[in-house]
C-alpha cells in the first residue's frame, strides 16, 4: 500500500500534491455552481410533483386509516348487537328449556295418572276374573262333590242293600214322581 503512495505521488505534476491554488479553486467553484444549478433546476422541475406525490399518498394514508376506523367502528357496533343477540338468545333458551321442562313433567303426570286409571282397570278387571273363577270353582267343586257324593252312596247302597230293598226304594221314588207334577 505504501508504494501504491509513492506511484501517486510521482504522477501528480511536480511541485502539486495538494495545492490551494487557482485552478483548484476555480474547479471547486464550478462545481459548487454546477451543483447548486442542478439542485435549483432538480428542486424547480422534481419539487412539485414530490410534493404533490407525497401529498396524494398522505391523503390516500389519511383516507385508508379513516375508513379503518369506520370499519373497526361498524365491527364494534356488530359485536355490541351480536353480544346482545346472544343474551337474547339465551334467554330464549332458558325460557324454552323450562317450557319443555314443565310440559314434560304435566305430559309426566298425564302419563302416570292413565297409568293408574289402567292398573286400575287391569285389578277390576283381575279380581272381575277372580271372582268369574271363584265361582266356577265352587260350582265344579259343588257338583264334583255331588258327584262323589251319589258314588259314594251308592257304593255304600250296593254294599248295604240286598236287591228286594233296593227294588222296594225304587218303586217308591217312581211312585213319588208319579205324583208330582211335570
Amino acid at each position: 500500500m505504501h508504494s501504491q503512495i509513492v506511484f501517486l505521488a510521482q504522477t501528480v505534476p511536480s511541485g502539486r500534491v495538494f495545492g490551494l491554488d487557482l485552478q483548484t479553486l476555480i474547479s471547486i467553484g464550478i462545481q459548487l455552481v454546477n451543483g447548486i444549478i442542478l439542485a435549483a433546476a432538480l428542486g424547480f422541475i422534481l419539487y412539485k410533483p414530490v410534493k404533490e406525490f407525497m401529498r396524494k399518498r398522505t391523503e390516500g394514508i389519511q383516507s385508508k386509516i379513516e375508513d379503518t376506523d369506520a370499519t373497526m367502528v361498524k365491527a364494534q357496533e356488530l359485536i355490541a348487537e351480536y353480544d346482545i343477540k346472544i343474551k337474547d338468545i339465551d334467554k330464549e333458551r332458558i325460557k324454552i328449556l323450562e317450557a319443555a321442562r314443565l310440559k314434560a313433567a304435566d305430559e309426566g303426570k298425564l302419563i302416570l295418572e292413565e297409568a293408574k286409571k289402567e292398573a286400575s282397570e287391569i285389578k277390576k278387571r283381575s279380581m272381575d276374573s277372580v271372582l268369574a273363577d271363584k265361582k266356577r270353582l265352587q260350582e265344579e267343586t259343588r257338583l264334583y262333590i255331588i258327584e262323589m257324593a251319589s258314588f259314594m252312596a251308592e257304593k255304600y247302597i250296593t254294599q248295604k242293600i240286598d236287591n228286594e230293598t233296593q227294588d222296594k226304594v225304587f218303586e217308591e221314588a217312581l211312585a213319588q214322581m208319579e205324583i208330582a207334577q211335570w
